[in-house]
């Protein structure tokens, strides 16, 4: 006759010591199939830092470069829009297939898929400022004789700082659900958060489970947070509405 099944919610004092408290559960230790504790959280943590970093650098770049442009040239906007709005709105399950037979199922899949997450609402939001400008600057550049590259450096970027880094907040916490998300179908490598979830819930060690969970929601937050932090340190102190 099997013993009593573990509870699916343990309580919260189980989670703090097993996955905060004790720095490291041997495999087979008190029957864990998996081992655990702090330390293997550390470690799925430095990995799905490092996809969601390098994720959201890329997209940040991509971002940028493709906002630019078609702020530049209408028929550039025409083209692009449609597909991006595709990718943003098509489900990131259904290029799981695709990214794993292109480039395989391994590091650079689980970055890619971040990218793709996270670059729509730094296109959408620094084009968004880019094209918001008050049309009498723009006039009174042109009456200066001011190239359109001068208009572009000293009116257009300024000015879109506070929609620059709103997309940039809102695609950082966009980055590390990407993390989380591909390390569950993007096996190879050194597991991240994601595939310690996935780990812990196949073995029912369901503290560690709720601990990765966790430690997952205070990454998201921790970045989102650093990059509103940086925000108000760079646009703060003089644009009255992120001050505000």
């Amino acid at each position: 006759m099997s013993g009593p099944k573990k509870p699916l919610v343990p309580v919260p004092h189980d989670v703090v010591r097993e996955s905060f408290l004790t720095w490291n559960i041997e495999r087979g230790a008190d029957g864990s199939r998996t081992g655990g504790g702090l330390i293997k959280l550390l470690d799925g943590l430095f990995e799905s830092v490092q996809v969601a970093a390098l994720g959201l650098a890329i997209a940040i770049v991509l971002g940028f470069v493709l906002a630019t442009l078609m702020s530049q040239a209408k028929w550039v906007q025409n083209a692009l829009w449609p597909f991006l709005i595709a990718l943003q709105a098509m489900p990131i399950l259904a290029f799981v297939p695709l990214i794993g037979t292109v480039i395989g199922f391994n590091f650079k899949a689980r970055v890619m898929v971040c990218v793709i997450i996270a670059i729509f609402p730094i296109v959408a939001n620094t084009l968004f400022g880019l094209l918001s400008v008050d049309r009498g600057y723009h006039e009174l550049m042109t009456l200066n004789g001011a190239s359109r590259l001068t208009r572009l450096i000293k009116l257009q970027f300024p000015a879109a700082m506070p929609s620059i880094f709103t997309g940039l907040q809102i695609s950082a916490g966009l980055s590390v659900v990407g993390a989380v998300v591909g390390d569950f179908f993007f096996r190879q490598g050194e597991p991240g958060l994601g595939r310690l979830i996935n780990l812990y819930q196949n073995s029912t060690a369901y503290e560690q489970m709720y601990g990765a969970v966790v430690m997952s929601a205070l990454l998201g937050i921790a970045v989102f947070m650093m990059f509103g932090w940086i925000g108000n340190r760079v646009v703060g102190s003089w644009h009255e509405k992120r001050s505000s």
